[in-house]
């Protein structure tokens, strides 16, 4: 997956939130905080809940890290 939450993790890290705290704080179930803990799909309703929690942007939390795998346009 090329969506990576480690801005996110960055944040709560510096801002001294555990996981619990993070979770209660949004109201996201764990299994979701494990998601983005591991860096996978989330829906878009996600974001925003954490946008709004935060007071953020997106690209505050998540960034686009293109797969060592995937083929660039470029290389064809």
């Amino acid at each position: 997956m090329a969506i990576k939450y480690f801005k996110l993790l960055d944040m709560l890290q510096r801002q001294g939130i555990s996981k619990g705290q993070f979770a209660q704080m949004t109201g996201l179930s764990s299994a979701t905080v494990a998601k983005l803990s591991g860096h996978r799909p989330v829906n878009i309703e996600i974001i925003d809940r954490v946008c709004r929690t935060f007071n953020c942007q997106p690209y505050d939390i998540m960034e686009y890290m293109p797969d060592e795998t995937e083929k660039s346009p470029d290389s064809e």
